[in-house]
C-alpha cells in the first residue's frame, strides 16, 4: 500500500474517535480482503491502544469466490459457514463493535461468470451480520480502504496514491481536526432531518430521465442520519462517510419506474444502466445493460429482497459527488447522491411506535423485511425529488442537486 503509516494511523484514530468509539474491554471484528492488511494492522494498533480486550482479523478472497462461483455444486452456492455466523454470535453477546473495510480488489471480478451462479453465491455477505447491524447488537462502521485494482477500476491505472488523495478530503482527514469536522457534518445532517419530519409527508416522487418514482411513507415518517445507539446505550456512526438523510418507506406504496443513476458493484459484478419498475410495491421489470440477472437472482433470495427497505436524500455539497467520480464502491457511491435500497427496512429509520413493535408486526404495518440490503443510486442534477403531503400538497425537496427546503 503506497498510503503512508502515519495517514493510515490518523486514519484509524478517527474511526476509533467518531464511528465507533472503544470502550476499554471490547471485543473487535474487522472483516477485509487481503489487499487491506495496512489499514486492518492500524486499526488493531489504534484498538489495542483505547483497551480492546482482542481484536479479531477476518480476511477474505474475492478470488477464491470466483473459483467457487466456477467450479462449486450450484446447490451449495448459498450456504454459508456456520463458524463465521458464530463469529459474529459472539460478538453480539458482547456487544462489541464490528468494523468493515470496503474497497474492492477487483469490482468486476465475476465479469464473463455464470450471472445466475454469481448470484446465488454472495458471500462475503452474511445474514447474521446484518442483524448485527440492522439491529444494532453491536456499535459498527463501514469505511473505505484504497486498494490498486479499485483504483485501475475507476482510473484505467492502479495509482492508490491518487486514490487515497480523492479519500482525503471525503473523509475530512485534510482538516485539522477531523473528529470535529466529523461532528459538525453530523450535527447538520440530523438538523436536515428534522426538518424533513416537520413536513410530516406522505410520499416522495423522484423524476428525471428514465425515472418516474413515487415512493410511500410510513405513518409518521422517521427521517435520521447515520448516527445510531446501539443496545447497551453507546453512540456511534455507522457510516465513514457518510453524507444522507434517510427513511424507511412503506414496502408497499412503490411504482413507477426508476433508472440507476450510477453504475453499481454488487458482489464482484458490476451493474450498468439499471432499471427497475415497481407495480404495487414489488420489482415487476429488471434492466441493465450488464448484470441484470444478477439482480434478478439477487431478488429473488426471498419475498422481500424484490422491495424497498430505504429511501435517502442526498444533495450536491456531498464532498463524495462533489469529486465528479464513480467510485464502483456503493459506501462511497451512495453519498455522493440519492439513493434507494432493495431488502430489508432500516429500523432507526422507522417511526418509534412501530419500533417498539415486534418484527411480525412491524412487517404488517409496512416495514420491508429481508435478508438482503443493496443501496442503488439515482440522484443527481437531472432529477427532481418532491415531496407529497397526506393533503396531495407537493413542495420540492432537490432540484438540480440543491436543497429547496
Amino acid at each position: 500500500m503506497t498510503v503512508p503509516a502515519a495517514e493510515l494511523s490518523r486514519y484509524a484514530d478517527v474511526v476509533f474517535d467518531v464511528a465507533v468509539p472503544i470502550v476499554a474491554g471490547d471485543r473487535v471484528l474487522i472483516n477485509a480482503e487481503i489487499e487491506h492488511a495496512p489499514l486492518a494492522r492500524a486499526l488493531t494498533e489504534a484498538a489495542y491502544a483505547r483497551g480492546a480486550r482482542y481484536v479479531d482479523i477476518w480476511y477474505f478472497d474475492p478470488y477464491a469466490r470466483r473459483s467457487r462461483v466456477r467450479h462449486a455444486d450450484e446447490a451449495t452456492l448459498g450456504e454459508v459457514p456456520a463458524w463465521l455466523d458464530a463469529r459474529n454470535e459472539e460478538l453480539a453477546r458482547h456487544c462489541g463493535v464490528l468494523v468493515n473495510l470496503r474497497g474492492l480488489a477487483a469490482p468486476d471480478l465475476l465479469a464473463g461468470q455464470d450471472q445466475v451462479r454469481a448470484g446465488l453465491d454472495r458471500m462475503p455477505y452474511l445474514t447474521s451480520r446484518q442483524r448485527l447491524q440492522l439491529e444494532n447488537l453491536v456499535r459498527w462502521a463501514i469505511v473505505p480502504c484504497p486498494t490498486a485494482e479499485w483504483a485501475r477500476a475507476i482510473f484505467g491505472e492502479p495509482d492508490e496514491a491518487r486514490l487515497w488523495e480523492c479519500l482525503r478530503p471525503i473523509l475530512r482527514l485534510d482538516r485539522p481536526d477531523p473528529v470535529a469536522a466529523w461532528r459538525q457534518r453530523i450535527a447538520e445532517l440530523l438538523a436536515r432531518a428534522e426538518t424533513l419530519n416537520s413536513l410530516r409527508l406522505d410520499a416522495v416522487r423522484f423524476e428525471g430521465p428514465g425515472t418516474d418514482l413515487t415512493v410511500g411513507l410510513l405513518p409518521d415518517a422517521h427521517w435520521t442520519a447515520a448516527q445510531l445507539e446501539s443496545v447497551d446505550g453507546h453512540a456511534f456512526q455507522a457510516n465513514l462517510p457518510t453524507e444522507e438523510v434517510f427513511t424507511t418507506p412503506d414496502h408497499r406504496r412503490v411504482s413507477g419506474t426508476v433508472r440507476s443513476t450510477r453504475p453499481l458493484a454488487l458482489n464482484g459484478s458490476v451493474i450498468r444502466d439499471l432499471e427497475l419498475t415497481f407495480t404495487g410495491g414489488v420489482v415487476t421489470e429488471v434492466r441493465a445493460a450488464s448484470g441484470a440477472d444478477v439482480v434478478r437472482t439477487h431478488q429473488a433470495t426471498d419475498p422481500g429482497a424484490a422491495r424497498l427497505g430505504e429511501l435517502a436524500l442526498v444533495d450536491g455539497s456531498s464532498p463524495v459527488g462533489r469529486s465528479g467520480i464513480t467510485y464502483l464502491e456503493t459506501l462511497l457511491d451512495e453519498n455522493a447522491t440519492c439513493h434507494l435500497a432493495w431488502g430489508a427496512g432500516l429500523p432507526p429509520g422507522v417511526p418509534a411506535r412501530l419500533r417498539a413493535l415486534d418484527s411480525d408486526a412491524r412487517a404488517a404495518a409496512g416495514v420491508n423485511v429481508s435478508a438482503v440490503h443493496v443501496d442503488f443510486m439515482v440522484g443527481g442534477p437531472d432529477v427532481t425529488v418532491t415531496g407529497i403531503g397526506h393533503d396531495g400538497t407537493t413542495i420540492e425537496l432537490l432540484r438540480d442537486d440543491e436543497w429547496q427546503v
